[in-house]
């Protein structure tokens, strides 16, 4: 039996699927490579037990084989990517989910959603536990997203109450090597902007925070809740907070740059605090983030200056 993995060219579903495909499962790739990476995918047809289809979720697609499992990640994750075309973000969340809830109600597989932090919006509640129901702006720049994500966890529910079997992971700020250099994320443009000794860009006044989990331990937690029997949504993310001002510096140093950082103004409806209450995911999973902050950077820091190297960025 196979497993399905949509945007498994992107940055986690390039790692998810090498996992998946290093313990010798069958891997069902489906991506359109409009916000994934080319390279992603000649990495993985180096696999035997690797399939990939260039197809966009939106559009409906059949598949003779069995699947027991589906990691359905398709959506671009970043604003400089949603933000392109609001109306194929949104109709990514709800179609594109709708098309795999189908497959998995027809195969009898498992769905497992990556839905995101940014459900909860500007949070109100601090750190942000699965109870906290969010304060999204719902017609904001980011809303295409925030709210495609929410939609995406209420067809779910939708339709485990049809029988489906289904897990919903609510993912933090991830980073870590094949992230795209171009992606708009935080910890890409400032590694970025050091490598090349280029002055660090700040949006706002630096004081907000995110907390950052390094690529191998959100895999391994969307692993471990795959195969737990939990159906309700849980945070996989590292709980360890940190200003973007610190994170700046922090990478300066590592990526020893000796410019300044400048700031410019703060994204409409950009959250000025994100961490994770890990209590339940620490109860359910046993899962805790194991890669601290300055290590995983360092690998960070240590392929970009490859990838930069070698595509002559």
């Amino acid at each position: 039996m196979s497993i399905i993995v949509t945007g498994g060219a992107g940055f986690i579903g390039y790692h998810l699927c090498k996992k998946l495909l290093d313990y010798k499962e069958q891997v069902i790739c489906i991506d359109d490579l409009s916000s994934g990476q080319t390279a992603n995918i000649l990495a993985l047809l180096k696999y035997d037990n690797f399939t990939f289809y260039n197809h966009n979720v939106i559009d409906h697609i059949k598949l003779s084989v069995d699947i027991k499992e589906i990691y359905h990640l398709a959506c671009p994750a970043s604003p400089k990517f949603y933000q392109k075309n609001d109306l194929t973000t949104l109709q990514t969340c709800f179609t594109g989910t709708k098309n795999m809830l189908d497959i998995a109600l027809k195969k009898k597989s498992i769905i497992l959603l990556t839905s995101t932090s940014e459900i909860y919006g500007e949070p109100q509640e601090h750190p942000q536990t699965e109870k906290y129901r969010g304060n999204v702006n719902c017609f904001g720049p980011r809303s295409c997203y925030d709210e495609g994500k929410r939609i995406a966890e209420s067809l779910m529910f939708a339709y485990k109450k049809l029988g489906v079997d289904i897990r919903i992971a609510r993912i933090f700020n991830t980073y870590g090597p094949n992230m795209r250099h171009d992606d708009g994320r935080v910890v890409s443009n400032f590694i970025c902007q050091a490598l090349k000794n280029k002055l660090l860009t700040i949006y706002g006044d630096g004081q907000q925070t995110r907390s950052f989990c390094y690529v191998k331990d959100t895999v391994y937690g969307l692993i471990k809740l795959m195969h737990s029997n939990y159906t309700f949504p849980l945070n996989i993310g590292n709980s360890n907070e940190i200003t973007i001002k610190k994170l700046a510096y922090k990478i300066k140093k590592l990526a020893n740059n000796n410019t300044e950082v400048v700031f410019k103004d703060l994204p409409p409806d950009d959250p000025t605090r994100r961490c994770p209450d890990l209590t339940k995911t620490q109860e359910i999973l046993n899962w805790n983030p194991q890669v601290n902050l300055v290590s995983g950077l360092i690998h960070t820091i240590y392929y970009f200056q490859k990838h930069l190297r070698k595509n002559k960025i």
